[in-house]
């Protein structure tokens, strides 16, 4: 394998999965630790991931939306029931960019519900269900990422109230802190904080610690937690202790 598909294939891993280990690249690559090695110092060196203890990580840019859809579909499915359930008919709901929101839409088919988002995939999903009451936020369009930002986005959300928001991240750190790893979506995801009465993150357990340059919100900003983290999870802990309900699924 060349060298440069080596290198795309460890931006990718870490990209969708969070820090990884050289015994794991090596033996998803079919390659030497050595030569993972080696590829990880040269990608270090262009800047484009940081080396830890064993392994590697990726601390920043996002990942277009194609690339991540297929990426722990049947986890992110486990998530999207659950949350779905927190639901009740009748109610507002403030769907994020990215592709867990996108899994959630597909479960609120034929309920009646309003969706509000500036997810361009949850928009299409929804299109043409006529049960749902379906609010298309303004904004720049980002095409690779299928989302709309921007000041008018946020302008829209200060305009509008939600009974819940489902929020997405990148990542988040032991302390807590939700992270994003583009700072053009941040200042979106707070207005949607703002916007919302209910405020539910869904975070699969690859997003501890994830990536994320970003600071979004702390947990005081958050109602709830769903996620497949282990039980033992320290962030779970730091959750429960500021008083925000974790949902394992």
């Amino acid at each position: 394998m060349l060298a440069e598909r080596r290198h795309q294939m460890i931006l990718r891993a870490l990209r969708s999965g969070g820090p990884a280990a050289v015994t794991d690249l090596s033996e998803q690559l079919g390659v030497s630790a050595a030569t993972v090695r080696r590829d990880l110092l040269k990608l270090e060196e262009e800047g484009l991931l940081t080396r830890v203890h064993g392994g590697a990580v990726v601390e920043e840019g996002d990942q277009p939306f194609a690339e991540v859809a297929g990426v722990r579909v049947a986890e992110k499915d486990a998530l999207a029931v659950a949350a779905a359930g927190m639901i009740e008919d009748g109610q507002s709901v403030l769907l994020d960019i990215g592709t867990t929101a996108y899994r959630l839409a597909r479960q609120l088919h034929g309920r009646r519900l309003t969706v509000i988002t500036s997810n361009l995939v949850v928009f299409e999903e929804l299109a043409d269900d006529t049960a749902v009451e379906l609010v298309l936020l303004g904004g720049v369009l980002r095409r690779e990422y299928r989302s709309l930002v921007g000041f008018l986005t946020e302008d829209n959300l200060r305009q509008l109230h939600a009974d819940w928001l489902f929020l997405g991240t990148s990542g988040v750190r032991p302390s807590g802190q939700i992270m994003d790893t583009t700072v053009i979506e941040v200042p979106v995801k707070r207005a949607m904080i703002a916007a919302s009465d209910q405020v539910v993150l869904l975070a699969d357990a690859g997003k501890f610690p994830g990536t994320g340059m970003t600071k979004v919100c702390g947990p005081e900003d958050l109602d709830a937690v769903v996620t497949n983290a282990p039980s033992d999870s320290a962030t779970c802990s730091v959750f429960e202790q500021a008083g925000v309900k974790v949902v394992r699924v």
